[in-house]
């Protein structure tokens, strides 16, 4: 999403306007997943134990909302009350736990989480982690399919390496272990390139949050530069220290699909280096962009929680709400500016990792306004070329500020609170009343992240 001097009059520069159509097209509604809950009741041979049931359900992709078990009238078997959020098609995954010779008397039934209209109004959203296998192979913009003026384009051991980095991004689930890239020797070089470049900027350029934050990805990750830091290390830093996960990613995703990601803590973060020709160029968003840019404020708890709460703004809304946000996002997050101590920084990642436009950006003060969300919406942006403006606000905290306020205005008919245990989004107005549950003798609630169990008595 950045540009330098040999691209900077783009004749066929993308906007994000024509990206639209075909994101409205490829809905993820073609999983036939829907804004509902399930109940899933059955009855588990008394040799297994109850710390075996999460594994199960992880295996058929199922996140636990809420767990009963009671003893069995027969025998020593355990009955088993779960409600949960599918990630397949619940027939699915009934035929994968009908598979386990120890379940039996397998039922389920759907709880609508949404009252009034049919949920396929609503567009679908993701609720849970295993969701965003739906969304994140949905590349709109590059990937293996190189645009013509692409630096790589007529290089055929180039596009070649970037099928293989499709076909890893396009291959990962949710659960895998992100894949340790063996990068080229040209690959390194590229990013020793841009690495030492914009060190040498980002004292002058860059806002304090990222300078802070950086440091610390040298000391954790490994940020140097002689090697590409792993995005296995780095996404395990990031978890610990502000909850954000990264997710191997084939190329630009569509504004709702990559907004999901943010709502459920994950950054889909790309692979794939920028052509060696032009270090300091790159039409699409790469692994440079990415780590340099991005990820040193997703090091930041506080920018982290704000990409969350943008995330969860996106979930739900109407095509028209999510062009908005999106155009605000990349004017902020993307290409944002800020002033500190007087001075003009720069905090957006198309920014940070890309030295040409970063000094275009501070060195053209007639193309700086004064941040406000309303403005941002509506302004036309590019990823192809430099943008036509870039907003500056007092501070990062004001921008953020501001963008939570214009987020908070997006109607839905519903909230959604996000479950830090879970890992899963839960629709937490206009529920509908489930039925009542059979009384039971005793509750045993399982733990997923230990082996007790805690026994509670029925009052």
């Amino acid at each position: 999403m950045t540009s330098n001097s040999k691209y900077d009059v783009n004749p066929v520069a993308t906007s994000l306007d024509d990206f639209m159509n075909d994101e409205q097209k490829r809905k993820q509604q073609k999983t036939k997943l829907s804004l509902a809950d399930y109940r899933i009741t059955f009855t588990v041979a008394g040799g297994v134990k109850y710390v075996e049931l999460p594994e199960i359900f992880k295996e058929c992709k199922v996140t636990i909302l809420h767990d009963e078990t009671r003893k069995s009238r027969e025998g020593d078997n355990v009955d088993c009350y779960v409600e949960c959020i599918v990630s397949e098609p619940i027939d699915d995954v009934i035929a994968q736990l009908n598979e386990f010779e120890e379940i039996s008397n397998l039922k389920f039934e759907m709880i609508p989480v949404l009252k009034g209209p049919h949920p396929d109004t609503i567009a679908w959203f993701p609720r849970c982690l295993a969701d965003l296998d739906h969304c994140s192979g949905n590349v709109i913009l590059c990937g293996e399919l190189l645009d013509a003026d692409h630096p790589g384009f007529k290089d055929t051991e180039y596009r070649k390496r970037r099928s293989y980095f499709t076909e890893v991004a396009l291959n990962y689930k949710y659960g895998d272990p992100i894949p340790r890239i063996e990068y080229t020797t040209e690959e390194t070089e590229t990013w020793c390139k841009v690495y030492s470049e914009l060190m040498t900027l980002y004292p002058t350029h860059a806002c304090k949050e990222q300078l802070v934050n950086l440091e610390l990805l040298k000391k954790n990750c490994g940020f140097n530069g002689d090697n590409v830091p792993q995005l296995a290390d780095v996404s395990a830093f990031l978890q610990k220290r502000t909850g954000f996960t990264l997710r191997p990613v084939a190329g630009f995703l569509s504004p709702r699909d990559f907004l999901a990601g943010l709502a459920l803590k994950v950054f889909n973060c790309t692979q794939y280096m920028r052509h060696s020709s032009n270090p300091l160029y790159t039409p699409e968003p790469d692994v440079c962009h990415e780590l340099l840019g991005h990820v040193p404020l997703f090091a930041d708890p506080s920018f982290a929680q704000f990409s969350h709460e943008l995330g969860l703004a996106s979930l739900g809304a109407s095509d028209a709400d999510i062009k908005r946000l999106a155009s605000c996002y990349l004017y902020t997050v993307e290409f944002g500016l800020c002033k500190e101590e007087g001075k003009i920084k720069a905090y957006g990642a198309g920014l940070l990792s890309c030295i040409a436009e970063m000094k275009h950006a501070l060195m053209s003060p007639e193309k700086i306004k004064k941040f406000e969300p309303e403005v941002a919406a509506n302004t036309e942006s590019y990823v192809t070329s430099f943008q036509p403006i870039y907003f500056m606000s007092e501070s990062l905290e004001q921008a953020k500020d501001k963008m939570r306020n214009f987020a908070s205005s997006i109607e839905k008919p519903f909230k959604l609170k996000f479950d830090d245990v879970t890992n899963s989004i839960h629709v937490i107005e206009n529920m509908v009343e489930t039925t009542k549950k059979s009384d039971l003798i005793e509750r045993v609630f399982i733990k997923t992240s230990s082996s007790d169990c805690d026994v509670i008595k029925t009052l």
